[in-house]
């Protein structure tokens, strides 16, 4: 039985009274997936994980000064026994796909006698789903964070039953902490992660963001943005650094007020990184954000494209991505310098058995290097959650053998198969490298031209450079089948000393021929927000 507690209190967090306590924050390993990019990280120089997680480094910047905060990345080490035995309290957070790994945290906390306590997006929209943990706290950082931390100041033994903390007033972003990035192992990240914004303007009907976190957007102040960039790159950030905003473009005279902070940021330290972020893909109606975001060495923007399909658009609630025809719309970013990265859902409602085609056609037409081909998943406490359930097509995934929750208007044997077939075709070296060199002739010339700074020509960065490589020539350019293919897309590249798109495009390009041929053999998920334990037996093969 839970005990549910609402607070209707400031939002100001409190210092707690009491004993110093020791806080172990643990984060849980994803099931290898296609945006995570695990077949990549034995080609680096030691990457072992994709993006630090913000939520749990939020929470540790937050807690008391004079408690003491261990974080545990579970993506790079478990936490081992000695973790939880120094512990008085277990933090845990996560998405829903990440739900049995937290459930398996809370045994291991529970099995060493400590209080796990659980908040995040996924308890956030289901705290029915977590029985087992003994403090649930629900929604943003605020008043119900300050109730927790007076809570275990006083007291760190197992309560008698659950207790749930919801919060009633949020935090303002621009009264956020920096995240304790000291804590976690940043180098080891593929990309860094930072956050400007929380919310999302549009409705979309799979998406849970409104839900979540509003349809206003909240914002860090420039200042804020500038001193968390400092801090990644002092605690030894890898060149790229991804801004997790929902959508980057959610308050246009927010982000432009914002970019020549960047610019200004990006001379100071010699370009030293390049910036990605994820925004709906009208920001190509906006070019003078496109060039402002071009000058701040911005690579490449993710944009949930989801279908070429006009229909199928109108009925998910999408239609700011048919503002700009859509292919136009990418050409307008690719001018500016950056590359598309697009999200793509197969298993909609209006998808026919040429739907596959389509998007194959749509990928080939676009030049989009990197697309996440992706089943359809019904999140809870989304529009589509709500009229899957009205109309008695939501499936039980603890039970079912499928990959999704939904029970598709056409088999799900074909619509599987026609994933399936997206996948192999789509990432076929041959057509994945194709699509590569377009992008070398049309969007990379376009990008702003980054000095020989000394910051970017530092020893660290030059080993570093050498070390991936050497690996991409052996692993890929001696071993892999398509060496051959990879040779013909870096020689030239060689010879004209363009070292780092042979870098970049190497790295990214084997993760997905890799996943892509994992996918098409039924061996790597078709829906990656599924919590379906598929993949396991490439995460046992991939060095740790």
């Amino acid at each position: 039985m839970s005990q549910e507690i609402e607070f209707k209190g400031g939002n100001g967090l409190s210092a707690g009274q009491g004993s110093p306590r020791n806080i172990l924050c643990v984060f849980p390993r994803y099931v290898p997936s296609f945006g995570t990019f695990e077949y990549a990280y034995p080609l680096t120089d030691g990457v072992r994980a994709f993006m630090p997680p913000q939520g749990l480094l939020v929470i540790a910047a937050v807690l008391p000064k004079s408690w003491n905060v261990r974080f545990i990345d579970e993506n790079m080490r478990s936490a081992s026994a000695s973790d939880f035995a120094w512990a008085d309290a277990v933090f845990v957070s996560g998405m829903h796909i990440q739900r049995r790994r937290m459930d398996d945290i809370c045994k291991r906390a529970h099995a060493a006698g400590k209080v796990a306590v659980l908040g995040g997006p996924s308890v956030s929209a289901c705290p029915e789903l977590y029985p087992a943990f003994d403090y649930l706290h629900v929604g943003e950082l605020g008043d119900a964070t300050d109730a927790l931390i007076d809570i275990l100041a006083r007291d760190v033994a197992r309560p008698p039953g659950q207790i749930v903390l919801r919060t009633a007033t949020r935090r303002d972003l621009c009264d956020f902490p920096s995240p304790a990035y000291e804590l976690a192992d940043i180098s080891r990240y593929f990309l860094g992660s930072i956050q400007f914004s929380s919310g999302c303007p549009y409705t979309c009907e799979f998406c849970d963001i409104p839900g979540l976190y509003g349809r206003v957007p909240r914002l860090k102040t420039p200042a804020q943005i500038i001193g968390e960039l400092d801090k990644l790159v002092a605690c030894g950030v890898n060149g790229s650094i991804y801004f997790v905003d929902d959508n980057f473009i959610a308050n246009r005279r927010a982000l432009r007020d914002l970019l020549p902070h960047l610019i200004e940021w990006q001379k100071r330290n010699g370009y030293a990184v390049s910036l990605s972020c994820e925004a709906t893909l009208n920001i190509a109606r906006s070019p003078e954000i496109l060039k402002l975001m071009r000058e701040a060495a911005f690579d490449t923007i993710f944009c949930g494209i989801e279908t070429p399909e006009t229909e199928a658009l109108t009925a998910m609630d999408k239609r700011q991505n048919m503002v700009v025809p859509i292919l136009d719309a990418v050409r307008a970013i690719n001018r500016h310098g950056m590359e598309v990265v697009s999200g793509i859902i197969l298993g909609l409602d209006t998808d026919s058995r040429d739907s596959g085609a389509r998007i194959l056609e749509f990928l080939e037409q676009s030049k989009i290097p990197m697309a996440t081909i992706n089943l359809l998943q019904a999140l809870p406490r989304t529009p589509l959650w709500e009229r899957l359930q009205q109309e008695n097509r939501l499936l039980d995934e603890d039970i079912c053998e499928r990959e999704s929750n939904i029970d598709f208007k056409l088999p799900y044997d074909e619509v599987l198969a026609m994933w399936q077939n997206c996948m192999a075709t789509a990432y076929e070296p041959e057509t994945l490298f194709a699509r590569y060199e377009y992008q070398m002739r049309e969007t990379r010339p376009n990008r702003l031209r980054r000095p020989w700074s000394r910051q970017r020509l530092s020893p660290r960065n030059i080993v570093k450079g050498i070390e991936i490589l050497a690996r991409l020539f052996w692993f890929v350019g001696v071993r892999s089948d398509y060496r051959w293919t990879f040779w013909k897309f870096a020689l030239g590249r060689l010879r004209r000393r363009q070292i780092e798109p042979i870098l970049s495009v190497g790295l990214c390009a084997h993760h997905l021929i890799m996943f892509a041929r994992d996918a098409s053999a039924g061996r790597g998920n078709a829906s990656h927000y599924s919590v379906k334990a598929r993949g396991l037996e490439l995460e046992a093969n991939l060095p740790r």
